[in-house]
């Protein structure tokens, strides 16, 4: 499948269609339980089908353990729900991260977004040993390589058809003068097709930044999208804003939630506006909400919004 530049994308995945397509994707993101069965997942993810473009399925998310993305992902394709697979570098060497990618696709899921992954030192097992024998740039160049010439970095021939959807992380900067975006051009050159960003709320802040992708010839050959959340509380908020790298969070979202008299639904309130918002943004070809401790309120959100229809 080619989209109207000519660029190839994977045929198995409904995500890279939606992308080649132009239309607005909308993500969103879960963490697999600590357990030995799925379903509980499965679950949690049902309500999202027919309405996320694709469920990320998060790896050692806050470098603690949980039921291994692989299966976890496996489970939603199962339930008829299109997985991206979370791959961090932190856990596995570069064999068990190859490994990984050809059993994803031996599972049938093409889509991987590659992260560096949080420290150990901030979850549960703080002695752990992170790896990084790859990082995430090294990682997308190997996926990459695997499915441009159909080998392993190794030359090792891989047999049956190799096809992903490769995507990476960012965090969006209100461009200064002279700003080259050389880590997402960096990413593009390893052979990045995506792009799913940390919290970016304000709205001026991602018309600017797309802006000059789109100068810089950046976007749309890479598809962008933009990470947002359905905000709870004033409190939530402004954690979010200490704690979380790169998180943008405007004073005037802060006010909203502050002055609601119910901030829960402001914040539901205020996510659908960014997403309508979003889907109006040249350069930006989608959003991907994350709400680690609200899942339930995605796809409400989403269905409210409207963008994911057509």
């Amino acid at each position: 499948m080619n989209d109207a530049s000519g660029r190839l994308w994977p045929m198995g995945s409904g995500f890279a269609r939606r992308l080649a397509s132009g239309r607005f994707a909308v993500t969103a993101e879960l963490t697999p339980p600590v357990a030995t069965d799925p379903t509980e997942f499965v679950s949690r993810a049902s309500p999202l089908k027919g309405l996320a473009t694709a469920v990320n399925v998060t790896d050692g998310a806050g470098a603690k353990a949980h039921l291994s993305s692989l299966v976890a992902a496996r489970a939603l394709l199962d339930a008829g729900i299109e997985p991206i697979l979370q791959m961090t570098c932190r856990d596995r060497n570069r064999i068990a991260l190859q490994a990984d990618l050809l059993g994803a696709m031996a599972s049938g899921i093409h889509n991987v977004l590659v992260l560096g992954g949080d420290d150990p030192k901030a979850g549960d097992q703080p002695e752990t040993k992170p790896v990084f024998d790859l990082h995430s740039r090294d990682l997308l160049a190997t996926a990459h390589h695997m499915r441009s010439t159909g080998t392993l970095p190794t030359g090792t021939a891989i047999k049956g058809p190799v096809s992903l959807l490769i995507g990476g992380a960012d965090i969006p900067t209100d461009p200064p003068a002279g700003w080259d975006a050389a880590p997402l051009r960096s990413k593009l050159e390893a052979g990045a097709d995506f792009i799913q960003t940390q919290f970016s709320m304000d709205t001026g802040v991602v018309r600017r930044y797309a802006a000059r992708l789109i100068e810089l010839g950046v976007a749309p050959r890479l598809k962008i999208l933009i990470g947002i959340a359905p905000i709870p509380s004033v409190k939530s908020a402004r954690w979010m804003r200490e704690k979380l790298f790169g998180t943008r969070i405007p004073d005037a979202i802060v006010e909203r939630l502050e002055k609601a008299a119910d901030s829960k639904q402001e914040g539901r309130r205020i996510a659908i506006e960014l997403l309508q918002e979003l889907a109006t943004v040249p350069g930006i070809a989608g959003a991907h909400i994350m709400a680690p401790q609200n899942p339930s309120a995605i796809p409400e959100i989403i269905e409210a919004s409207g963008v994911a229809k057509g």
